[in-house]
């Protein structure tokens, strides 16, 4: 596969406050500060949050995938995540991503595949393979 390359512009704004576009996608995001940083903004999509939905959301695509190539029948998928901001040796770090999905299926029978399709999704998704931090998964499989 040949490389790609996605482009994402950030702009200031005001205080601690940005706009990010992309010449790619309709949508703006706005992004500040976290609360927990002197004059952080709450209520706004924040880096931590953002790198976050990155290995969340990634965990989700390479899901609906892997689902699809494994002709796994489910009818939810949903995931809970939290990123983890520590300081160490003086630096600050997202040390961990803890991913808590839940898939929902029709049929018992579904189960054992199910989990297997989220352990692969686990160990291919791009995202998490491309970050140091430590990346938890917390698996639910719910019958319907």
């Amino acid at each position: 596969m040949e490389s790609h390359y996605y482009t994402v512009d950030v702009k200031w704004t005001n205080d601690r406050k940005g706009e990010m576009s992309s010449p790619e996608l309709i949508q703006n995001i706005e992004v500040a500060t976290p609360p927990q940083f002197p004059k952080g903004v709450e209520g706004i999509w924040s880096p931590e949050h953002l790198f976050t939905a990155a290995v969340s959301s990634c965990l989700m695509t390479t899901f609906l995938a892997i689902a699809e190539n494994s002709k796994l029948e489910f009818s939810n998928f949903e995931c809970k995540s939290r990123g983890k901001l520590e300081q160490v040796e003086g630096k600050f770090l997202m040390t961990e991503v803890i991913l808590e999905p839940i898939v929902t299926i029709k049929n018992e029978s579904e189960k054992e595949k199910a989990e297997k399709v989220l352990q692969k999704s686990e160990a291919n998704c791009l995202i998490s393979n491309s970050v140091k931090s430590k990346v938890t998964m917390i698996p639910q499989i719910k019958l319907m």
